[in-house]
């Protein structure tokens, strides 16, 4: 598993710095953005980083335990109450880390005036819970990864910029780029990474060592 972990960040480091890249030239663009708006904004990126999260975790798990006929998934093989708890758990759970607690800890180091956590699962509860189980139905009817996953990482980007635009970044020459480039890069790689892919193949793992038992 650490050998699989490994292999997984590698290859996604290098889109995952084109998604930071995107984001330097975005907070570029609105750094003076009202906290009222990159508030809105950030609870359309938020909810939406989510739902992604959620359909290609639970699709992950589902494509990785469910009985195949050619490309078709028979949907009586997997647990969808297992498949329910892990696609929930990997999606809030560590988007909320990506996207909202690393940031967080960037705005706290830096010294942001206007830091704060900004949990949605909490604050928006109506809105990023259903989205999450939504995702889970349809990775449970028609699981997919590729294409969710590449939107996942780059709403996971925008939505941690968008977190710490509220804190109202102070741009003080080339470091604070550098600083903001790191922290950003942190908060998608390593956590989308471990949310797609690492986690749900955890419970995998221990299934098929189950049966084996």
């Amino acid at each position: 598993m650490p050998g699989q972990i490994f292999k997984e960040l590698k290859s996604h480091a290098p889109f995952t710095i084109f998604g930071t890249i995107t984001g330097i030239v975005i907070m570029v663009s609105v750094l003076k953005l009202p906290y009222e708006a990159s508030y809105n904004i950030f609870y359309v990126l938020h909810p939406l980083h989510v739902f992604l999260s959620a359909l290609v975790t639970a699709a992950m798990y589902k494509l990785h335990t469910c009985k195949r006929i050619g490309s078709n998934c028979i949907k009586g093989q997997c647990n969808f109450w297992a498949l329910t708890i892990i696609g929930y758990l990997g999606s809030v759970g560590i988007a909320t880390i990506s996207d909202s607690l690393i940031p967080y800890v960037a705005e706290s180091m830096l010294g942001m005036p206007n830091r704060g956590v900004h949990l949605g699962f909490i604050e928006k509860w109506w809105l990023v819970n259903p989205l999450a189980i939504l995702g889970i139905v349809i990775a449970y009817i028609k699981p997919r990864t590729k294409f969710p996953h590449a939107g996942h990482v780059l709403l996971s980007t925008w939505a941690s910029l968008f977190h710490m635009i509220m804190a109202k970044i102070e741009i003080v020459g080339w470091f604070s780029y550098v600083a903001i480039f790191i922290f950003l890069f942190l908060a998608v790689w390593i956590p989308c990474c471990v949310s797609d892919i690492v986690f749900p193949l955890l419970f995998v793992k221990e299934n098929k060592a189950a049966q084996k038992g």
